[in-house]
C-alpha cells in the first residue's frame, strides 16, 4: 500500500468529519464522515456555498475567509451548522491553511458536539429514571406490606361485628386499601417481561390513532408521516401501543385543559443509523415524534416529567409518561422531549436489533 493510499484509508475512517476547500471556497474533499455530518454526497457539497453551512446568526463564513487572508489557524467552539437536511447541529471546528502548489487550500475538521452532549443528556436521563424507579419499588414494598395487614385485620373485625351496619365502615376500609394497592401497581408500571414477536411501528401507531381519534371525537387533527422502509422489529406490541398511547394522550389532554385552538398532533417515524442510546451503540434505531401544538410543559417540571406523580395538569396521575419510559427502557430504547408555547415535541428511539439478553 503507498502512502497516499494509506492517507486516504486513514481519512475515510475517521469518525471526525475533514473537509478541503480550495481559495474560492469550493469543496474539493469531504471524507465520509463529513458526508455523514452534513447529510449531502461530495459532489453534492462542492456545488452549494460553503457559506450556506452556517446558521444565519454565525460568522463562519468570515473565519474562512479570515483564515485564508492571513494563514493563522482558527478554532471555534460550539458553533452552528445547518446540514443540507436543514439540521440545525451544534459543532467544534478547527480551520488550518495549507500552502499547496495550486494555491492556497484550508482543511476544515469538524467535530459534531451534539451527539457527546446527547449521550450525556440521555445517560443522566437514563440514571435518574432508573433511581427513581428504585426508589418507587422500595416505597412500595413499605406501603404494600401494611396495607396487606391493615385489609386482613378489616376483614377479621367485619365477621366479629354483631351489628351488620357496621359492615359499612370494615368495607370503606378494604375498599381503600385495595384502591392504594392498586394505585402502588401502577406507579411500578410494567411488572412483566415484554411478550416479544415481531412487530410493525406503523400498525402499532395506528392503532393509538384510531383510540385517540374516537377519544377526541374528531376534534383533534392527527397527521402522519410515516417511513414505509423501517423494517418489523422484535418488540411486545401490547406495552408498546400503551406507551405511545399515553404520550399522545397526554398531548391531547393538555390542549383540551389550554383550550388549544385547532389542537393537531403529528407523528413522524424515521430509521437513523448508529445512534448511541445511553453507553450502548444500535446499528440501526426507530425514531417516532411526537408533536403537538399546544401549551408546551412548564419549564420547572420539564426535567421531571418522567418520574413518577409529576403532573403539570390538576387532575394528571402524573403515571403516564414514567410508565411509557419504563416500557421504552425494557426495549432498550428511550425517549426524549423538548418543548416551548406552541411546540411540544416526544421523540421516541427504539432499537431495531434488539439484545434480548438485555431485556428486563
Amino acid at each position: 500500500m503507498s502512502k497516499v493510499e494509506l492517507h486516504k484509508q486513514i481519512l475515510e475512517n475517521l469518525s471526525t468529519a475533514v473537509v478541503l476547500l480550495d481559495h474560492h471556497m469550493v469543496v474539493k474533499y469531504a471524507n465520509p464522515a463529513a458526508e455523514m455530518l452534513m447529510q449531502a454526497s461530495l459532489r453534492r457539497l462542492s456545488q452549494v456555498s460553503v457559506t450556506d453551512w452556517f446558521s444565519p446568526e454565525q460568522e463562519g463564513h468570515k473565519d474562512l475567509q479570515t483564515c485564508l487572508d492571513t494563514g493563522h489557524p482558527y478554532t471555534r467552539r460550539e458553533a452552528k451548522l445547518v446540514t443540507q437536511g436543514g439540521d440545525h447541529l451544534t459543532v467544534d471546528y478547527s480551520i488550518n491553511p495549507l500552502f499547496m502548489s495550486g494555491g492556497k487550500q484550508l482543511l476544515i475538521e469538524i467535530e459534531a458536539r451534539d451527539r457527546l452532549m446527547r449521550i450525556e443528556r440521555e445517560e443522566d436521563l437514563l440514571t435518574q429514571h432508573a433511581t427513581a424507579r428504585s426508589l418507587v419499588r422500595g416505597m412500595a414494598h413499605e406501603i404494600k406490606n401494611p396495607l396487606g395487614g391493615i385489609r386482613g385485620a378489616a376483614q377479621l373485625l367485619e365477621r366479629e361485628l354483631a351489628d351488620p351496619s357496621l359492615h359499612d365502615y370494615t368495607h370503606v376500609i378494604i375498599e381503600e386499601a385495595d384502591r392504594l394497592r392498586n394505585l402502588v401497581d401502577r406507579l411500578l408500571g410494567p411488572r412483566k417481561l415484554p411478550k416479544l414477536e415481531a412487530v410493525n411501528i406503523h400498525a402499532i401507531l395506528e392503532r393509538v390513532c384510531q383510540l385517540v381519534e374516537a377519544e377526541s371525537r374528531g376534534k383533534l387533527d392527527i397527521q402522519r408521516d410515516y417511513d414505509p422502509s423501517i423494517p418489523e422489529f422484535t418488540g411486545d406490541a401490547e406495552q408498546l401501543i400503551q406507551a405511545v398511547l399515553n404520550i399522545v394522550r397526554n398531548s391531547m389532554q393538555a390542549m383540551q385543559a389550554a383550550g388549544t385552538d385547532d389542537p393537531s398532533i403529528s407523528i413522524k417515524t424515521r430509521a437513523f443509523r448508529q445512534i448511541t442510546l445511553g453507553a450502548e451503540k444500535h446499528r440501526l434505531v426507530c425514531s417516532v415524534e411526537i408533536v403537538d401544538n399546544g401549551p408546551g410543559i412548564p419549564e420547572d417540571i420539564l426535567s421531571k416529567i418522567f418520574y413518577p406523580m409529576v403532573s403539570g395538569r390538576a387532575e394528571g396521575t402524573g403515571l403516564g409518561l414514567s410508565i411509557a419510559q419504563s416500557i421504552i427502557n425494557q426495549h432498550q430504547g428511550l425517549i426524549e422531549c423538548d418543548t416551548r408555547p406552541g411546540e411540544t415535541k416526544f421523540q421516541l428511539f427504539i432499537p431495531l436489533e434488539l439484545n434480548h439478553e438485555s431485556v428486563r
